[in-house]
């Protein structure tokens, strides 16, 4: 994302955005899974700035999620969909679809109803300071929604990858 078509901000990167009043700013709050294991933090929220909407929670992700994932397999290689990663110090970010989460106010708490702790432990994370391209978002939504369709919007590289229900913030 490091290109003059870059589209995604962190909302701390828009000095002119703010979460709109009917909105909770879900910064700070605790992220769990349908199972109500902790997640993470929600450390920012990015933005589409062509759709003005947030389209990603980012998540600081929890430190026994990190390492419960070292523990197994990605203290070396994971391979995911053919493609090997690795996981370096510093990859403790990843984002998460608005739409696939409920917020509860009155806990501030947000949950991620379908998607579960052995997902979030094997999905692919990124280094803050390196931000992500279209391919991570990619990887990470085929493993929270695995998509066998090859014509799949997945692969589309405009806007057209954000309209799904999964960017929905309802």
């Amino acid at each position: 994302m490091e290109n003059k078509d870059r589209n995604l901000y962190r909302l701390d990167e828009l000095s002119d955005y703010k979460v709109a009043s009917n909105y909770s700013d879900v910064r700070g709050w605790k992220i769990v899974d349908a199972e109500n294991r902790t997640i993470g933090t929600i450390d920012n929220l990015w933005v589409n700035k062509d759709m003005k909407r947030v389209v990603y929670l980012d998540v600081k992700a929890d430190k026994v999620l990190i390492e419960d994932s070292r523990n197994e397999i990605h203290d070396v290689i994971a391979k995911e969909n053919g493609k090997e990663f690795i996981y370096k110090d510093g990859d403790s970010h990843v984002i998460i679809p608005i739409g696939a989460v409920n917020i509860n106010k009155d806990t501030k708490t947000v949950m991620a109803n379908s998607i579960g702790y052995e997902t979030f432990r094997n999905t692919s994370r990124y280094n803050r300071q390196d931000n992500f391209d279209r391919e991570y978002e990619r990887r990470v939504m085929n493993s929270y929604y695995p998509e066998k369709d090859p014509d799949s919007v997945y692969y589309s590289d405009d806007d057209s990858f954000y309209n799904r229900r999964e960017f929905d913030n309802k």
